[in-house]
């Protein structure tokens, strides 16, 4: 079992990746997730205690602790609960942290993890192969609307609520965060002078990009920065965002420049400079469950509430540590954490 589990914060303060399909899954491979870096503090009392959100109209919208959607919690959780999450490891954390609070409210569930990509998730969700899955404000809200321009949390979680298709609703946001950053070498940094991404622009045709192949054409990736900041790279290398590949690829000096989330342990442990976003090209990125109104019940929301009142970005950055580093077994760190925040019996 993991040891030195992060404990819970009543304060504190998150792009798909892509790859193959869940074995014997019927949805389809690999795709990607957008991602942001956390700049905000979260309001206080963000969500409250843990009690079933309540209803909160805002000029038609929908307040962060809301959830849109049956506000009435007149789905049914009776049938069980499939989890889905997508193939990197704080997703499927999240996943298995959903599962063992649903677990403790009494709602059966099944965790179908590593299947993939949003692509892939978002329409199995629509169709019923899965019925909750753990999202990320900002790029589920690009993902929505490519020309939203909202980056506030809250303005985030209205536009998110009336952009989703009919069937599908947000619950409330959770206090951690995780968000795409750029990062470089600390030697990079200082050969180039590099402190926010407005700098790479002074090196047009010059610095290497790596990250997940998707990243060449979302807003949060080369099409962002070169339309906000003005940056063109000299190459574009297809790797990962925040994985192996892109990481050691950043450590051998094969890429200037890396897609990582800054949940990311080895940010830290490598000491690898996180460029600044003066212009906020990356939007806020709490994690926010997506859930088919079908199976929003009372149960579920006040269990997930819970849970999103009490981890905080640091807790979720330990645990990516401890299944990354230390090889634990994600579902039971999640376990293990829950029942140290006292989430779980």
């Amino acid at each position: 079992m993991p040891r030195h589990l992060p404990g819970p914060s009543p304060s504190g303060p998150g792009s798909f990746r892509g790859g193959p399909s869940l074995p014997g899954s019927s949805l389809p491979g690999p795709s990607p997730r957008g991602s942001f870096a956390p700049r905000r503090a979260v309001l206080g009392g963000l969500l409250g205690a843990a009690s079933v959100p309540a209803l909160a109209a805002c000029g038609g919208g929908i307040t962060s602790l809301d959830g849109g959607g049956d506000l009435s919690g007149g789905g049914s959780s009776a049938d069980g609960i499939t989890i889905g999450t997508a193939n990197f490891t704080e997703n499927q954390i999240l996943g298995h942290l959903y599962a063992a609070v649903l677990r403790e409210a009494g709602v059966k569930v099944r965790v179908r993890a590593n299947i993939g990509s949003r692509e892939i998730l978002f329409p199995a969700v629509r169709g019923g192969q899965i019925d909750l899955l753990p999202e990320y404000q900002g790029a589920l809200l690009h993902h929505l609307d490519t020309k939203a321009g909202a980056t506030e949390e809250g303005e985030m979680q209205n536009r998110i609520a009336m952009a989703l298709p009919a069937g599908l609703q947000i619950l409330p946001y959770g206090l951690a965060e995780n968000s795409d950053a750029f990062a470089v070498t600390r030697e990079t940094a200082a050969r180039y002078g590099l402190r926010t991404l407005a700098d790479l622009a002074r090196h047009n045709g010059r610095l290497t990009i790596g990250a997940l192949p998707e990243v060449k054409t979302r807003v949060v990736g080369v099409v962002g920065l070169k339309d906000v900041y003005g940056v063109e790279f000299k190459e574009f290398k297809s790797l990962d965002s925040s994985g192996p590949l892109v990481k050691g690829a950043l450590k051998k000096g094969d890429v200037d420049v890396a897609n990582v989330f800054t949940t990311d342990a080895d940010i830290a442990a490598e000491g690898w400079v996180l460029l600044g976003d003066p212009r906020n090209l990356i939007p806020g990125q709490h994690v926010v469950p997506l859930i088919a109104d079908r199976r929003a019940d009372s149960r579920v929301r006040k269990a997930l509430a819970g849970l999103g009142a009490v981890l905080t970005t640091e807790a979720l950055t330990e645990l990516n540590r401890l299944v990354d580093k230390e090889k634990e077994d994600a579902d039971d760190v999640a376990a293990a954490w829950a029942r140290q925040s006292g989430l779980i019996g």
